[in-house]
């Protein structure tokens, strides 16, 4: 994996995430929280975490994110905003617009949408 700044969250464990849908839960409707967040599951609607949220392997996401950094190794429709950085992983996939300070696009990764960069 490419080194980057601010990617100490790729190595989180379990146990550092307060919250984590599973792969057998299937969720509609908006999730607001301020704590690292991690989806191995389905979600519908809207995502908003002062933190960090991890889009796993096989988690599948039809949502508008706002987090503070967004790991994405799933498949992800929507648009996500990342106040600091957006990566996305060779196993990834985002359909929709990016807005953030940092994004990464690993070889093999699947984006299609518009991608903003912003400097704070």
């Amino acid at each position: 994996m490419f080194d980057v700044k601010d990617s100490d969250f790729f190595d989180m464990e379990d146990d550092a995430f307060d919250t984590i849908v599973e792969d057998d839960i299937s969720f509609n409707g908006s999730i607001k929280m301020q704590k690292p967040f991690l989806i191995r599951g389905k979600i519908t609607g809207k995502i908003e975490t002062q933190s960090d949220l991890v889009i796993d392997t096989n988690a599948v996401v039809e949502a508008d994110i706002k987090a503070d950094r967004v790991l994405i190794r799933g498949k992800v429709k929507g648009n996500v905003h990342g106040e600091k950085l957006i990566f996305v992983t060779a196993s990834g996939s985002l359909d929709g617009d990016i807005i953030t300070q940092k994004v990464v696009l690993e070889p093999g990764s699947d984006f299609s949408g518009k991608c903003t960069m912003v400097k704070k």
